[in-house]
């Protein structure tokens, strides 16, 4: 176990990214960003955010000794301008700069063999055993792929919404509570930026009316095709799936269901990952 070491541990999405200090003596300073995702934001984006939103609250960061940042998008190549930032910024310190999907399965997982998720606005999975990645399902994002994610529910929704599937009622609820129009919807997804986040945004409705039936069918539908077309490909039925993210911990039950149609059974939700992603690096000694 790591002992008398300060370290950093962030886990980073493209909306915001959560950092915990950890200092010599095993006190904890939680600290929040705005997201980095080296995929969309350049260097400099990212060296502003580590600068001026990091640094300034950042206790005794002189004496760090490890940093460890699991973000999304911190594939090669462009994982290389977040670690360049940190090397800058932190020259003392020894940096690893990790995907998410690797910071989720070392949450899940610890140390052990297993299948772990992401279900939050994207979605994303992974065979893991017990220390990298060894398999990996393209998630593809939103337009291509994304089974079971926020933003995938809530291009199912608009669907059974606007193309009359869903009950009269439910499409009256909708507009009342969003007053958003068909067109209004176009504009969003289609000419405006950041069309996920937004599809994401409608989940709350979903959430709402969990209970109905046309609902429950969309969640159900919704996690099998995450299933079926994510994790059937590892050939592991008999590994529970475990995942992090808040469409996975909301909608547990829901997602238990599914799995379970589908002859697999579901293992740890975490509703976030950053608290484990410690606990993997202070056991990993």
């Amino acid at each position: 176990m790591i002992m008398n070491k300060t370290l950093l541990i962030a886990d980073s999405g493209s909306t915001k990214t959560d950092w915990l200090f950890i200092g010599s003596e095993g006190t904890k300073t939680e600290l929040h960003t705005k997201g980095i995702n080296p995929a969309r934001d350049s260097r400099d984006t990212i060296y502003n955010v580590v600068y001026h939103e990091l640094l300034t609250s950042l206790p005794d960061f002189a004496n760090l000794q490890a940093i460890f940042f699991y973000g999304a998008g911190c594939i090669e190549p462009f994982d290389k301008s977040v670690r360049s930032v940190l090397e800058e910024l932190f020259p003392e310190s020894n940096i690893e700069v990790e995907s998410d999907l690797l910071g989720a399965a070392r949450a899940l997982c610890g140390h052990e063999e297993g299948i772990a998720c992401i279900l939050g606005t994207g979605s994303n999975s992974c065979l893991y055993n017990g220390k990298d990645i060894t398999l990996h399902t393209p998630p593809l994002g939103y337009i291509l792929g994304d089974e079971g994610s926020g933003t995938h529910l809530g291009k199912a929704l608009m669907n059974g919404i606007f193309k009359g599937l869903f009950p009269h009622e439910m499409k009256e609820a909708f507009c009342n509570k969003f007053n958003l129009t068909m067109s209004d919807i176009i504009e969003h997804v289609y000419r405006q930026p950041s069309a996920n986040t937004f599809l994401a945004s409608l989940v709350p409705f979903i959430a709402e009316h969990r209970d109905h039936p046309v609902i429950h069918d969309l969640l159900i539908d919704a996690f099998r095709m995450f299933v079926n077309r994510n994790i059937a490909v590892y050939g592991h039925k008999e590994m529970p799936i475990n995942c992090v993210g808040g469409i996975a911990y909301q909608f547990k039950e829901e997602l238990k269901e599914a799995i379970a149609i589908e002859g697999m059974k579901i293992g740890v939700i975490l509703r976030r990952p950053i608290d484990s992603i410690v606990q993997y690096h202070l056991q990993k000694g």
